[in-house]
């Protein structure tokens, strides 16, 4: 998928370029799907370039099956049903994939359904599980539970015991939906406050974890929905990147703030968190616990309407990109 320019879905066009070549420690991986991520949209406005030396095809995930390996390359066969975590390239018919951010399909999941699941599942488990440090009991607080990291946040939440499980959403539509993933309570933002909200869930304490994806609008009342000892978590900016902060609140109640990218972290860090994804979260995927939520699929030669319907939110879970 060529970009021409920046702008809307107008600049997305289908067309030959340079096939890749994997290089030491890559591997080449035939594309069978793809999915649409908030930063392929920031990516085409021209607000998101890659990070140095990536592709700067758009795609920040896919599923496949691997074609050839570069050299130094162990572990993996030609043939093998993976999908990957890319900083880039995904929306094309080859891509070259570092061997760590490989993972193997998991069990029980098709190969065109498992490109929905490595940025949302390498989002959640390192942000949510290790940064976020989630234990069974804890209280969590999901913004934007109906998204692709809220509905695997959601799950996980869930499979891993923590309770109440409360997430935010915008519309009654996707309250239902959600609630069938695991969320204790349902928070409509256009009519709740979910501070208001997540307190009485917890009578009065708080949230133990906050996973957010607003950011800067977001910031002072994620604070006040926590209780002390309190972890938010932040990979997100969608309500914008500069806050004010009360130390003195976060003294107090010590609480913590952790923000965190997954695109731009070095390859020895996505390694880490694609070896602990595979290890901790996909015996959850393949007990039924947690499963990828696709919404849609798209062919991937014909993007536009998939860009509209992530961008209008009308979506729950992942929006797809197929080869035809």
């Amino acid at each position: 998928m060529t970009v021409d320019g920046a702008g809307g879905v107008e600049v997305l066009g289908w067309g030959e370029v340079p096939d890749p070549t994997p290089g030491p420690g890559e591997v080449l991986v035939e594309v069978v799907a793809s999915a649409v991520n908030r930063a392929d949209l920031l990516q085409r406005l021209g607000f998101y370039p890659p990070p140095p030396g990536a592709s700067d095809v758009l795609g920040l995930e896919c599923s496949g099956r691997v074609a050839a390996l570069g050299p130094e390359v162990e572990g993996w066969r030609v043939g093998d049903e993976v999908c990957a975590l890319l900083a880039g390239g995904g929306y094309a018919e080859q891509v070259a994939v570092p061997a760590g951010q490989l993972l193997p399909v998991p069990r029980g999941v098709d190969l065109v359904t498992a490109a929905a699941l490595p940025e949302a599942a390498c989002t959640v488990w390192s942000n949510l599980v290790v940064a976020g440090r989630l234990a069974r009991g804890d209280a969590v607080l999901v913004h934007g539970g109906a998204s692709g990291i809220g509905t695997m946040a959601i799950q996980v939440a869930a499979a891993l015991g923590a309770s109440p499980v409360v997430c935010t959403v915008g519309s009654s539509a996707k309250a239902a939906e959600v609630r069938d993933l695991g969320a204790d309570l349902v928070v409509d933002y256009n009519e709740q406050d979910f501070v208001a909200a997540a307190r009485d869930a917890t009578a009065g304490r708080g949230v133990d974890v906050v996973l957010d994806i607003i950011g800067a609008a977001y910031f002072a009342r994620n604070l006040a929905a926590l209780a002390p000892d309190g972890r938010l978590v932040v990979v997100g900016l969608q309500g914008g990147a500069t806050a004010e902060i009360d130390l003195g609140q976060l003294m107090v109640n010590r609480q913590s703030v952790h923000a965190a990218t997954l695109r731009a972290r070095p390859a020895d860090q996505k390694a880490a968190i694609c070896r602990a994804v595979v290890e901790g979260l996909w015996p959850l995927v393949e007990a039924g616990l947690v499963r990828p939520v696709v919404h849609a699929s798209y062919p991937m030669t014909e993007p536009a309407a998939a860009h509209q319907l992530v961008e209008e939110s009308g979506h729950v879970g992942k929006v797809l990109l197929t080869r035809p």
